[in-house]
Parts: C-alpha cells; structure tokens; sequence
C-alpha cells in the first residue's frame, strides 16, 4: 500500500503559477505510475496529466498542454505539478494517484489516492 497527502494548492490570480506537491509514503515509490485529476464543483473527476515509473514518459490533458508540468523524485517520493498561465476554469481540487499498473486518463485505472488541495484562480 501507498499512502499520497497532496499540498501547495491556495488562491492566485489568473496568469500566475503554482506548484503542487505530492508526498508518498509505503512501498517503494518507483514501482507506481502517477497521476493528476481534478474535480471541480458539479463536475466529475478529470484527468489532467500522467508520468511514467521512470518519470521519462509524461501525458497531458489538451486543456493544460503548454501549461502545465508533471516531474517525479523518486528518490524524495514527491510527485510535482507545475501550474503556469493559470486560468479561472482550472479552479478545483486536485488529486494526485498512484498506479500498480501505468498511468492512464481514467480514474479507475488508479488504486491510491491522495485527499486532495484546493487550487482557487481568480479572474
């Protein structure tokens, strides 16, 4: 088992930056796919970018491609998410998961998950 606590989400304005981090703790970090996926009010959870056990291969959402970066430190056991340009529609709770598999769009592909931050962009 995996246990995730995201954290850096807050409130910025639109145009600016955050960076969201994702801790891990349990069995050996390298061994898991991770994704994003964000769920905003009255919306169902999506998929908004994956990267692979050896963080070379990563898949975007078409929403935030250009936009924002998923990286891994294995060796830290943090997921990363750098949110750049941010707009209004991206305000949600985001979540990050881990995978036994490899990271996929759906959130059923995912067996661990993360309580979730707030991520609130103002216009």
């Amino acid at each position: 088992q995996v246990q995730l606590v995201e954290s850096g989400g807050g409130l910025v304005q639109a145009g600016g930056s955050l960076r969201l981090s994702c801790a891990a703790s349990g069995r050996t970090f390298s061994n898991y796919a991770l994704g994003w996926f964000r769920q905003a009010p009255g919306r169902e959870r999506d998929f908004v970018a994956g990267i692979s056990r050896s963080g070379t291969s990563t898949y975007y959402a078409d929403s935030v491609k250009g936009r924002f970066t998923i990286s891994r430190d294995n060796a830290k056991n943090t997921v990363f998410l750098q949110m750049n340009s941010l707009k209004p529609e991206d305000t949600a709770v985001y979540y990050c998961a881990a995978s036994n598999n490899y990271y996929d769009s759906s959130p059923t592909a995912y067996d661990y998950w993360g309580q979730g931050t707030q991520v609130t962009v103002s216009s």
